[in-house]
């Protein structure tokens, strides 16, 4: 149960997911909005009732509806910016002793305060959309395309309006892959952080899953030590116990849980917003890899990384509530790269 944007004809329409079908919001009488994105303007209030409709109107058998295998899904909402964190405790950790041997893990920071970093909003694609393999610097006078590519199992947060609580600001989430270059990123990322290793394709599912209807989903989030400032002190009710898993080539490699994330989502948005930062209807806020109970990347999984042809599912689920999945296929560096 989720809203998407899909198209018949290269018209777009607002649809709710019913199973293997996709519902015509707009021709079924449920809300007049035309795209995610004039949903956005009308507001919580009004977010939480079309909701409330969609879930009726699928219950109830509405039409007109079409089998999703015979539609286009399209992005579902227009980004208009893109911040990726680092949320996870112990995917910070991992990748701090695989980047850093000789040094403690996390940095003196970390603990203070939810890190990011500024991403790409033009590069963030939907689900189905293939990934061509990024060329770039990946050592002192070595260019070619990347050698390390890798993927990120992440949960996105996506604003509907520019407003001061979490809950009044992010409409719903969405599930998220972080395409990575590694051999790229960890070349380039000290002093200022990620760049050229991630900036080549983000990619997120088609449907994003109302705020709402994971009111069941909030668990306790685990202990911060030490208590960070009073600005971020906020939101620790707001763990989401939803179960990821990574596919490649149609084997489970993994599974993790976002309850697990050591800075929770309304910590994420009060961090941004801090310094007086305006959202904007669009933005998308991902916690980063994902990493426990099991690792979300390959190289935290001592894994090869991905060849040309390989395909990653990422799935994500409350119970029997389903949040789609993102798919990606690695497609050849361009020739001349």
């Amino acid at each position: 149960m989720s809203f998407g944007v899909f198209s018949r004809n290269r018209v777009p329409r607002l649809g709710w997911r019913c199973g293997d079908d996709v519902l015509d919001l707009a021709a079924a009488g449920v809300t007049p909005a035309a795209t995610l994105d004039d949903l956005f303007a009308e507001g919580r209030r009004e977010w939480d009732a079309a909701t409330e409709r969609a879930v009726a109107a699928a219950a109830a058998g509405a039409e007109p509806r079409y089998p999703v295998d015979e539609v286009t899904l399209e992005l579902p909402f227009a980004v208009a910016d893109f911040v990726d964190f680092y949320a996870s405790l112990e995917h910070a950790t991992n990748m701090g002793r695989l980047f850093r041997p000789a040094a403690e893990p996390l940095l003196p920071n970390w603990r203070h305060m939810p890190l990011g970093y500024h991403g790409r909003a033009g590069t963030v694609v939907v689900s189905g959309t293939d990934v061509v393999r990024p060329s770039g610097q990946l050592a002192a006078g070595d260019f070619g395309p990347t050698r390390k590519l890798d993927v990120e199992v992440e949960l996105g947060f996506v604003v509907g309006a520019a407003a001061p609580s979490f809950r009044d600001a992010v409409f719903g989430v969405v599930l998220v892959n972080d395409w990575s270059a590694r051999d790229m990123q960890g070349w380039e990322y000290q002093p200022l952080g990620p760049f050229l290793g991630k900036s080549f394709a983000t990619s997120i599912s088609a449907w994003v899953t109302p705020l709402s209807l994971l009111e069941d989903a909030r668990v306790a989030a685990p202990p911060q030590h030490p208590e960070p400032v009073a600005p971020l002190r906020g939101g620790r009710d707001w763990a989401l116990d939803i179960d990821l898993e990574l596919e490649l080539n149609a084997q489970v490699l993994t599974r993790c849980n976002a309850r697990t994330l050591y800075w929770t989502g309304p910590q994420l948005l009060a961090h941004l917003t801090s310094n007086g930062t305006q959202l904007r209807a669009g933005e998308l806020l991902a916690t980063g890899t994902i990493s426990a109970p099991g690792p979300g990347s390959l190289i935290e999984l001592g894994r090869d990384f991905l060849a040309d042809g390989d395909e990653v599912v990422i799935r994500g689920a409350v119970g029997t509530l389903e949040l789609g999945e993102v798919r990606g296929r690695v497609k050849p560096a361009v020739s001349g790269t």
